[in-house]
Formats: structure tokens, C-alpha cells, sequence
């Protein structure tokens, strides 16, 4: 959904209305996760994929209808053993899509939300799925202070009640912090542990910091795969001569400080990956002495088996516990047999892929049950 927001927001400043389709739920081995979308403009161009092909003409149909009679739409695609020829997604899985019109009038939070999330401000929007709420009304909620909403309220829209607009503004600012999307349910009036009506929280957190530490050539190899996996990426070595702009990609901040202090001084949450890459005990005990005592999703070092042993033998010195140190991915990246700067980047990148998603590294030629999995945190 991010990434469709610039061509969403020339249609919607345009006045054209346009049919929005959105992934609110996923059982089995479904291709996309909730909040993947699908949006189909005038013209009838078509932006973002909710299956990765599957379904998409079903849901290209249901979108103009929509915007043809405003009203708000949702179906299940799931794999048919009956009808082979049927709509359904090969892979066993099932989806549920909401497809909903927007336009000024429909939806008048839609161009303030897209300018937070472009200007990485935390945004929710919640959108009634099921209930007797109407179908496809929504809420914008803002983090508390937050400048946006109505009348700088942090909230804008309405989902039919007082009650429900409050239950579901105060689940959408915990889920935030952590860029949690998912149904919800509650009551007409907001009612806990009730179910009638279904509202979808699709959150728009600032996109995930990496933390690359030592400007070599791996770090650079680190940052193209993490800007592609889309963290914003943070690139830090105390030497000048190495931690120059021109031996990154664009996009990518570079820093010259000493990297124990950098972090110091930096702000890190449950979804930072922190790749320690300077391979030298001056930067990288301190360094991860420090990395190892506050949040992070991923903390990775690179160095040999030896290397790995002095390092884990300074960190106990300097009174880091047993917990603190298993913390710590190192040698950093899965065994894929990698030799050049590039092939390691894929291995790091494929260890925390798997460490976000409960993966277990190995082949799924031979593994059995599941492909796609939920978090693994």
C-alpha cells in the first residue's frame, strides 16, 4: 500500500475516484500479507497486486464496481477442488479483500494520510469490513500530540459511533508503535470481547532503521539489499576516508563518528536491525556491548569462529550475561556458501528475513508444513 500512495494521491487530488482493494485477511499459504492492496483508477489502470496474479481479475471487476455505485464490497478467494477453472488461489490458501471507493467525499482524511506516511509520521487507518457499521467507512488516527486529524485531534473520520470511534482510536495507537495490521473486533458502541462489527487497523509506521556499522565493502553490499527490503539505512564508521556518500547507494545516510557512540545516541525499537561490520575488537566490542543492552530485532556480527570466541569472551568481561549475549547472530548470516560482498548481503538479509518470520533456514524442497508463516516474534 505504501508504495501505491504517489499515484493514489495524483488520482485522489484529481477528484477521480477510484476502487481500493485491500488484503484484510489471509489463512493458510496465502501469497500476500494483510494490508497488501490493489487500486484500479480512471481509465481503468490498475496499480499493486493483492495475490500475485491470482485473483486479480476478480478483484479488478468488483473495483469498478464500486466506484460505478459507491458502495463498499468484500469477498473470499480460496482454492477450489470442486472447479479448477474457478477463481481461487492455486496455492491452498484464502484471502479475504475489502474493496471500497474513494474519493473527497468518501473518504476526506485519504490526502492527510498519505502525506503522513510520506513524511514518515505514524498513521492507522481503520476501515469497518463487517458489521452493522456501514462497510468501508473509516477512521485516520494519529500517535497522541500528533498534529494530524481533525482540528489537531489525532483522529479524523468516523465509524458510525462514539463508543466504536474510541475503542478502536485507543487499539490503533498500541498497535503503531509496532506497525501491527490486523482485524479487529467489538461491539455497535465499541463493546469489548464482542464481534459484530469487524474493522481493519492497517498501520503506516515509519518504514524499520538498519544500523550498518564499519563503511567497508560489505557494508555497502548490506545497505543496497536493506534499502531494497525497505529499512531505512544508516551507515556509520569513524574513519572519514572510508565513510564517504560516493561508496553508498543513494538514499543511504552515512555518518563519521565512532559507532559505540553513534548508537549511544540513536533511538532504537523491536523492529531496528543493527549489522556490526567492522570485524575489528576497537569499534565492535563496544559497540555491541552497547547494541546488546537495548531493543533491536536483529543484531548481527560478522568475523570468523575465532574471531566470534575473542569477541564473546570481551563481552562476558565487560558484564554482559548469558541472555544478553544469545541476543547476538554471529558468525553473521546463514550458510549459503557465500564468498563476494554481494552473496553475504543475501545472507544476512536471508537471516533476518527468517528470524522476522519464524524461518528456519533450510531448503523448502525438504521442509514440510507451512511456507508462509506469522511473525516469529
Amino acid at each position: 500500500m505504501r508504495d501505491l500512495l504517489p499515484v493514489l494521491s495524483r488520482w485522489y487530488a484529481a477528484g477521480a475516484p477510484f476502487g481500493l482493494a485491500t488484503v484484510v485477511a489471509v489463512s493458510r499459504s496465502a501469497p500476500r500479507e494483510p494490508g497488501a492492496a490493489m487500486a484500479v483508477g480512471p481509465g481503468d489502470e490498475v496499480v499493486g497486486s493483492v495475490s500475485g496474479g491470482c485473483v486479480e481479475g476478480a478483484v479488478f471487476e468488483l473495483a469498478r464496481e464500486v466506484v460505478a455505485d459507491g458502495e463498499a464490497r468484500s469477498a473470499t478467494f480460496g482454492y477450489s477442488d470442486a472447479d479448477a477453472f474457478a477463481v481461487g488461489l492455486t496455492c491452498g490458501g484464502e484471502i479475504t479483500v475489502l474493496v471500497r471507493p474513494v474519493t473527497p467525499e468518501t473518504d476526506p482524511a485519504f490526502g492527510a494520510v498519505a502525506r503522513s506516511v510520506a513524511a514518515g509520521e505514524p498513521v492507522t487507518v481503520a476501515t469497518v469490513v463487517d458489521g452493522p457499521a456501514v462497510r468501508g467507512t473509516t477512521l485516520a488516527v494519529w500517535a497522541e500530540g500528533a498534529g494530524g486529524g481533525d482540528g489537531g485531534s489525532g483522529v479524523s473520520g468516523t465509524l458510525g459511533t462514539t463508543g466504536l470511534d474510541s475503542a478502536v482510536a485507543a487499539d490503533a495507537r498500541g498497535e503503531l508503535a509496532l506497525g501491527a495490521t490486523g482485524l479487529r473486533h467489538y461491539g455497535p458502541r465499541g463493546e469489548r470481547r464482542e464481534d459484530a462489527v469487524a474493522v481493519f487497523l492497517h498501520s503506516f509506521a515509519p518504514p524499520p532503521r538498519m544500523l550498518v556499522f564499519g563503511a567497508i565493502d560489505y557494508a555497502a553490499a548490506v545497505a543496497r539489499i536493506g534499502d531494497f527490503l525497505g529499512y531505512r539505512v544508516t551507515v556509520c564508521d569513524a574513519r572519514p576516508v572510508f565513510a564517504t556518500p560516493t561508496r553508498f547507494p543513494a538514499g543511504v545516510e552515512v555518518v563519521v563518528d565512532w559507532p559505540h557512540r553513534y548508537l549511544h545516541d540513536t533511538d532504537t525499537d523491536e523492529r531496528t536491525v543493527i549489522c556490526v561490520l567492522t570485524h575489528d575488537p576497537r569499534f565492535d566490542v563496544p559497540l555491541l556491548e552497547e547494541a546488546l543492552r537495548r531493543p533491536a530485532a536483529y543484531i548481527g556480527a560478522m568475523g570468523s569462529r575465532r574471531t566470534h570466541e575473542d569477541r564473546m569472551r570481551r563481552l562476558r568481561e565487560s558484564g554482559l550475561d548469558e541472555g544478553g549475549l544469545a541476543r547476538l547472530r554471529s558468525p553473521v548470516g546463514l550458510d549459503l556458501g557465500a564468498r563476494t560482498p554481494e552473496e553475504v548481503a543475501v545472507s544476512v538479509a536471508a537471516e533476518i528475513v527468517a528470524l522476522r518470520w519464524g524461518g528456519t533456514g533450510v531448503p523448502l524442497t525438504g521442509a514440510a508444513g507451512a511456507i508462509h508463516r506469522s511473525a516469529g516474534r
